[in-house]
């Protein structure tokens, strides 16, 4: 009996491969879990022929806060972490994602501590996921840390020295400033979410001001040196003015997560930080917060990697719905958002692309309308999903 962390061999034949560059019908061999040979405009004998399915790279996800409703489907019912982290594997898998980042949490706005979230409970339960084996998609560690949080720092250090991660990423929820710049919209989240009177809500939110005054700024300079000590890579949050952009030139930041201006966007990308946008945002044609539209990134030639964020199935969705955008290059560009992208910026160079050395992560996509279904997933030559 094989398992998904096994490596295998496979030869298929589409009449639309998707490459870096362009589409194209090809066989792809993969020998081992590795892509030994793209034989462009030939079929060879007995290569599986996929069809009219398209067959594109497998998906890289950079943030996804999906392993959280699996863990907390109602409120105050937290479900068994493994079962959780294999029901969510499954569904990762089943939309064309090989490579995962898992966002966890690690500090407190207040009404969301660290705890509550079960961080340990999850991060053992991947562990011991990983080890049995029977993880379909290969996972790493997002983690996600609120710079205004008493202890965050320490916090950070100790689960660097119990766990790997990949990725760092910097937030600061208070109120005023970045997504909450407007601070009538975290208002009417909090008004919904927990009932406070305003003068519950004005207090609140001025003990979360002084508090990011009195150590937001040394937090944000351990969170730094303690990735770049570690070799992490390092995002950004939310950023919104030049200025939010000019302290990730100087943390060298490697990706800009939800930018909410288009004059944050075009700056990152300027600066050669690869902007990030939720592939939501593609799909409903819209930030369900208000902030910039992804698409129109994507038109102004600025958008860089989508992220499934709170929908695994939009990744894919997301890619496929941004193919006609002028600025991407077509489909091949659009795809690349979503694989090679996101692989080159957190230092992954063995994947995100249908090329001869790399693992043999693909996806094969039939398309209904103009809707990609995923019909089959394989990570490193063996089929997950």
């Amino acid at each position: 009996m094989t398992t998904p962390d096994e490596i295998g061999s496979l030869t298929l034949f589409s009449r639309r491969v998707v490459l870096a560059d362009r589409e194209t019908a090809a066989t792809v061999v993969v020998e081992d879990g590795i892509i030994v040979a793209v034989e462009a405009d030939h079929q060879r004998a007995g290569a599986v022929d996929l069809g009219e399915d398209l067959l594109i790279p497998g998906l890289v996800e950079l943030h996804t806060d999906h392993l959280e409703p699996h863990y907390q489907p109602r409120p105050k019912v937290h479900w068994d972490p493994l079962s959780a982290v294999f029901a969510y594997d499954a569904q990762i898998a089943s939309s064309g994602i090989t490579t995962v980042f898992d966002s966890l949490r690690i500090g407190s706005d207040d009404d969301r501590p660290t705890t509550a979230d079960g961080l340990l409970d999850l991060s053992e339960a991947i562990e011991t996921a990983k080890g049995t084996g029977l993880l379909r998609s290969d996972h790493h560690t997002h983690l996600r840390c609120e710079i205004p949080s008493r202890g965050v720092v320490e916090e950070a250090e100790s689960y660097l020295a119990r766990f790997d991660v990949r990725l760092m990423s910097l937030m600061d929820h208070t109120p005023g400033q970045r997504q909450f710049r407007d601070e009538e919209k975290l208002r009417t989240y909090y008004r919904g979410k927990t009932g406070l009177s305003e003068a519950d809500l004005d207090k609140l939110f001025a003990n979360r001001r002084a508090r990011a005054a009195e150590i937001g700024d040394p937090n944000k300079r351990g969170l730094v040196a303690l990735a770049h000590r570690a070799g992490i890579a390092l995002a950004s949050h939310d950023d919104t003015i030049i200025d939010h952009v000019a302290e990730s030139v100087a943390d060298r930041v490697s990706i800009a997560e939800f930018p909410t201006t288009v004059e944050a966007a075009r700056a990152s990308h300027a600066a050669g930080i690869s902007v990030l946008m939720g592939a939501p945002n593609v799909v409903r044609g819209g930030s369900h917060s208000g902030n910039v539209s992804a698409v129109d990134l994507a038109a102004a030639g600025v958008l860089d990697i989508l992220s499934s964020d709170y929908v695994p199935i939009s990744l894919i969705h997301g890619a496929f719905d941004l193919r006609d955008v002028p600025a991407l290059g077509g489909l091949a560009g659009a795809i690349q958002t979503v694989t090679l992208k996101p692989a080159l910026a957190t230092g992954m160079t063995d994947r995100g692309e249908i090329a001869v050395g790399k693992r043999g992560d693909l996806v094969r996509v039939a398309l209904v309308g103009d809707r990609p279904v995923v019909r089959e997933v394989w990570r490193t030559g063996r089929r997950i999903a």
